[in-house]
């Protein structure tokens, strides 16, 4: 099999929302294609997948290093043993002249590349990128997936009111635990607006709370204390998620379980949190997401980290809320998904045909990601391959 085209596209996100620390309305991301020599029904068979939610397109670094490095390739490079497509050799050739270190754009750039190959897999094969997956890995994959709602977010025009109804409305759809944003707000603001959720989810413990690295050290501390009482299911990234000490200090004072790892992008800063981090087995929480860090060749390998250093793997919940970490969840036997059911068009949330039952959600059973099937997304698809 040969690579014959890699595409890009920048899609704008859709909604005017914001986090303590960014105003999403300006983010895009990078939609990717990589077309294959392999023709069915008259057409190439073509992975999909994006560089995941939260940062921005990588046009430049996709299209002036990587597409000329995998377009110059031997197929025999990025294919294994048996002459499949190998993601985890095509990451290597997309790595090809960069220096160890400098993380960060170009770990989301070869990410939706890398993930773009699995997809491939699963339409070659005409399987489920999960069943693919979980077989490439060892594992047996689950039926169902253990979801939470994220949202929260602070609008131009917000109040207690607009909070209560969306999480109602994620209520109807069958989610029953949610996450909200803090840290955008006065501390008094951000109390009343969490009184808000709980009353709406009825336990703290359906309830955590997002801080995006908004605080340093006494005042992740100060919002912990404040947050205690209530019983959270989790407090998130209170500090800069490259300060470890931070970490360390604010589980040590607020005791609850915190969560973290979404902005890690390789496998030695995952290292380095495991080491001097203070995250404890059995309670805190690892949010790593593929589709930012090198894609799932580096995520596995993560995920046998945390295994290594005592932690078990459904302690794993990754950031993104998207169709793609469903499939890695349930094909590697993690904690559970994050979900964006209502915010990032055309990327969050997942398919209409799955149901979500008491927060449990079934797979889909289209060949690879099943990206196609996603109403908001299909336009974008079709600008990228037509």
């Amino acid at each position: 099999m040969k690579i014959v085209e890699v595409r890009e596209l920048t899609v704008r996100l859709s909604g005017r929302i914001a986090n303590a620390v960014v105003d999403f309305s300006r983010h895009d991301i990078s939609l990717v294609a990589v077309i294959s020599d392999v023709v069915r029904n008259g057409k190439p068979v073509i992975g999909l997948a994006f560089n995941s939610i939260g940062r921005f397109a990588q046009s430049g670094i996709i299209q002036d290093r990587l597409i000329p490095r995998i377009a110059s390739a031997d197929p025999d490079a990025y294919g294994d043993i048996d002459g499949n497509l190998s993601p985890a050799a095509l990451r290597k050739v997309m790595m090809r002249d960069e220096k160890p270190g400098g993380h960060g754009d170009r770990a989301s750039a070869i990410a939706a590349i890398e993930l773009a190959a699995w997809d491939l897999r699963g339409k070659l094969e005409d399987a489920p990128a999960y069943s693919i997956i979980a077989k490439h890995f060892g594992r047996t994959p689950a039926s169902l997936v253990s979801v939470y709602a994220a949202g929260g977010y602070y609008y131009p025009s917000d109040g207690a009111g607009r909070l209560q109804d969306e999480l109602k409305s994620y209520q109807d759809m069958g989610f029953t635990k949610f996450k909200i944003k803090v840290g955008g707000a006065s501390a008094k603001d951000d109390i009343a607006r969490l009184e808000t959720a709980i009353q709406q989810a009825g336990s703290g413990r359906n309830i955590s709370v997002d801080a995006n690295g908004r605080f340093d050290l006494e005042g992740a501390i100060a919002l912990g204390a404040m947050l205690t009482p209530y019983d959270l299911r989790w407090y998130e990234e209170p500090g800069d998620p490259l300060d470890y000490d931070l970490n360390r200090r604010v589980i040590e004072a607020y005791q609850s379980p915190v969560a973290t790892g979404e902005n890690l992008f390789s496998v030695l800063d995952v290292q380095n949190l495991l080491r001097h981090g203070g995250m404890r087995p059995g309670i805190d929480v690892f949010q790593m997401d593929a589709g930012l860090s090198y894609g799932l060749t580096d995520y596995a390998e993560m995920i046998s980290l945390m295994e290594a250093h005592d932690f078990d793997r459904t302690r794993a919940y990754p950031h993104g809320g998207h169709l793609l970490n469903l499939h890695i969840v349930a094909a590697l036997n993690l904690g559970g998904c994050e979900a964006y059911p209502a915010v990032f068009q055309p990327f969050g949330g997942y398919l209409p045909e799955l149901e979500i039952n008491q927060g449990m959600i079934d797979l889909p059973d289209h060949p690879g990601f099943g990206l196609e099937a996603k109403p908001e997304l299909q336009p974008h698809i079709d600008k990228l391959i037509s």
